[in-house]
């Protein structure tokens, strides 16, 4: 093993020592009992809650290198009554895949100061979720992507790119960013290979578009990034943004995007009068 493997393995070792250390006995219905010497859990009795061997356990607090199966780590991190940031963390740690992962990072619902910076933000912005439906937008936002934010029950946004007419004549690159999205979106599918709503989503636009179908089958990876957005709007003419998108500290599956118009005149820095 290399240097980095050899302490990703002592870290993770580190990692579940102290989540064991820090759990009371009392809470887990276990006697406290006049030998305990260490603070939180035995290792044996993690070892039985987790359904592992105690040697298999042992052995990870020591740093070894032994094979870990995902279901394991899962039954771990249960024992250890793990927070959705601690469980990834954890399989991060041991390079494995959370079989879980879409059950273990519901999303929120939007907070009331998210959703109103988004509605007070000028430019179009909208959130979307890991299936990429808007979760909340702002009026600009509606005017400009006619036929997805602006009525309709349907807010996926891969839906609206290759099922909604409306979408082809918006944007006069249509191909070329459909490609593209696709290739973005099979990113964040690959995050969550076990949420039923991925699969669903992917089965429909598969079997209603032949493009997507073909696309998807192709794939093609790239990360999601901004860049410049071209529309041709039916009402404003000819527009041209750059598009910048980040992730949620905490809802790392939902994705903040916004718009700003090419060649706004940049403002004073805030807080500072025009003079």
């Amino acid at each position: 093993m290399d240097i980095l493997d050899t302490s990703k393995r002592r870290e993770l070792g580190e990692f579940v020592r102290a989540q064991r250390e820090r759990l009371s006995p009392a809470a887990l219905g276990l006697a406290p009992g006049p030998r305990r010497r260490t603070p939180g859990l035995r290792r044996e009795e993690l070892a039985q809650l987790s359904g592992v061997s105690v040697t298999w356990y042992t052995w990870i607090e020591q740093g070894r290198d032994v094979s870990i199966s995902p279901a394991a780590l899962g039954r771990l991190a249960v024992a250890l009554r793990l927070s959705a940031a601690e469980r990834a963390y954890l399989f991060d740690l041991a390079g494995k895949r959370d079989p879980d992962g879409a059950a273990a990072g519901e999303d929120a619902p939007v907070p009331a100061a998210l959703d109103a910076l988004v509605r007070g933000v000028p430019y179009p912005a909208y959130l979307l979720d890991r299936q990429w439906n808007a979760l909340a937008w702002n009026a600009a936002a509606a005017r400009l992507v006619i036929g997805w934010l602006d009525h309709g029950e349907d807010r996926n946004q891969l839906r609206y790119l290759f099922l909604a007419p409306a979408a082809q004549a918006l944007i006069p690159d249509w191909a070329e960013r459909a490609r593209r999205v696709v290739a973005e979106f099979r990113v964040d599918y690959s995050h969550h290979l076990n949420d039923p709503g991925m699969r669903a989503l992917v089965t429909d636009l598969s079997q209603r578009s032949p493009l997507f179908a073909d696309l998807w089958h192709a794939h093609t990876v790239t990360a999601r990034a901004g860049g410049e957005r071209a529309f041709e709007h039916p009402t404003d003419g000819p527009l041209r943004y750059e598009q910048l998108t980040f992730a949620l500290a905490g809802q790392t599956d939902v994705k903040l995007v916004t718009l700003v118009p090419i060649g706004v005149p940049t403002g004073p820095p805030i807080g500072v009068a025009a003079g």
